[in-house]
Order: C-alpha cells, then sequence, then structure tokens
C-alpha cells in the first residue's frame, strides 16, 4: 500500500501483445537475472500511418454506400439474397459454399454473407416502418 498523495502510474496498454513487450522490458538495475539493465523510463511512441492501413474511412464508407444505392446488388448478390429469403435446414452452409465459389475464399465470402444479411435486415427494416 503507498500513501494517499502519492501518485500511482498505470501503463495504457492496447493489447496483449503490448503487455508482453511491456512485461519483459521492465528493467530492474541488476546485472543478472531476467529484467536485467539499466532502469529507464519508456518513450511513448506514437501511432504510425501503416497501423491504421486498411481501416474504413468515412469517405470511402460513405462512397460505397452511394454506389450500391445506385447501383443496386450484383447478379449473385441478388441469388444470395433469395436464399438468405427461402432459408431452410443448412442455408447459412449453402450461401458460403456459394459466396466462396464466386468470391475465391473463406474470409471474402464469410464477409459477403454478413454484409448480404445486413442489406435484407435493412429491406425488412424499411418494408416494416413504410
Amino acid at each position: 500500500s503507498c500513501p494517499d498523495d502519492a501518485e500511482v502510474i498505470q501503463p495504457v496498454v492496447h493489447n496483449e501483445i503490448l503487455l508482453r513487450i511491456q512485461s519483459t522490458m521492465a528493467r530492474n538495475g541488476l546485472a543478472q537475472g531476467a529484467n536485467k539493465g539499466f532502469v529507464t523510463d519508456a518513450i511513448e511512441r506514437k501511432a504510425r500511418p501503416s497501423q491504421s492501413k486498411g481501416r474504413l474511412g468515412k469517405r470511402t464508407a460513405l462512397c460505397r454506400e452511394i454506389a450500391r444505392e445506385v447501383a443496386g446488388l450484383a447478379p449473385y448478390e441478388r441469388r444470395i439474397l433469395d436464399m438468405i429469403k427461402t432459408g431452410g435446414s443448412s442455408a447459412d452452409k449453402r450461401i458460403y459454399k456459394f459466396a466462396k465459389r464466386r468470391l475465391g475464399s473463406h474470409k471474402r465470402a464469410l464477409a459477403k454473407r454478413e454484409d448480404i444479411k445486413g442489406v435484407n435486415s435493412k429491406m425488412r427494416a424499411k418494408q416494416a416502418g413504410a
């Protein structure tokens, strides 16, 4: 326990990896051991632009939304939408297999399935409201 007026500094940890790095880098001033080395203060580093690469920006999201509104769905997307509407016992698996064949990868197929499900739910909400 520390006195009331003493300031306790809590490290800001963004994720598990950073936590592991900080725990291994903590030095205790001893010449031997796991945390050997001269005690220094850690330098706060600014986030690099490369660390936000691939994150969806406002402008891009708006452009994609407008494009979807104007152009509508591609034929294969309409087919996926139809599969969602008809449903069935293994609809999700059938949609996934169809999307994977069209798009070429597992990740893209899952993303497309969720995207078209979102489109379907928006359409249903619009119909319910109107």
